[in-house]
């Protein structure tokens, strides 16, 4: 990523949040949360602003045509976000953050649901009021400055209004339960099984039940690449 649109010094703080936006559609990443942590109580962070980065439906085509891809070394991922990620901070004049790399581990779960558009679900995963259970975060950006940033488009978590909770019904092997706790156990026993190939190649069929996470416009290569990372073979 060249982020050829944008000059090497912060914008102002007015416009700061579309610029970040638009840089960050240019590597295939969406601002996904935004929060004031002086406003917001949140772990490790008291000032400024801060926004979670996560992949758009746009970023996998452009992942594989990055090096990180092609050089075969072990997490492309991570080592792409760092490197993009990283630039657009620099370019930008924020802080980058990523929620690998530990422990001790940076707390995106925190500053994710502190953002008011991530919220726990039935299943106890996040779910997001746009990528449904499709959550991708490879990074965030912290600012000092405050600057204005769009209110959460939803009061209330989307699992409110969802009366068939697909999360919970979807699962092979009853993994997941309402209010937890997560049974990793059955789940990886399945995904050892041929009746799993399908959660590995095309993702786990909880995330994909939720409504929201048809939006998120994934690409199942993308997905399979996190499913042998959650469950090498």
């Amino acid at each position: 990523m060249t982020l050829t649109d944008l000059p090497d010094h912060p914008a102002p703080d007015a416009h700061l949040y579309s610029r970040i936006e638009d840089g960050a559609a240019q590597a295939g990443l969406a601002v996904q949360g935004a929060l004031h942590p002086a406003r917001q109580p949140v772990k490790a962070l008291d000032s400024g602003t801060l926004l979670l980065l996560g992949t758009s439906g746009a970023f996998w085509p452009l992942f594989q045509s990055s090096p990180e891809f092609l050089d075969g070394a072990p997490d492309p991922v991570d080592r792409w976000s760092v490197r993009v990620i990283g630039a657009l901070a620099e370019t930008l004049g924020g802080t980058p953050y990523f929620p690998f790399g530990g422990p001790p581990y940076t707390p995106f779960i925190n500053w994710a649901l502190a953002s008011g558009r991530f919220f726990t679900s039935p299943s106890q995963m996040l779910v997001h009021d746009s990528a449904g259970m499709m959550i991708s975060l490879r990074g965030a950006i912290h600012f000092k400055q405050e600057f204005d940033i769009p209110p959460p488009p939803l009061a209330e978590s989307p699992c409110d209004s969802c009366p068939s909770r697909p999360c919970l019904a979807a699962c092979p092997v009853s993994a997941l339960a309402d209010g937890g706790p997560y049974d990793l156990a059955a789940c990886h026993a399945y995904l050892d099984t041929s009746a799993g190939a399908g959660c590995m190649s095309g993702g786990c069929l909880a995330r994909r039940a939720c409504p929201l996470s048809f939006a998120a416009s994934r690409d199942p290569d993308q997905t399979a690449h996190h499913m042998r990372h959650f469950h090498p073979q």
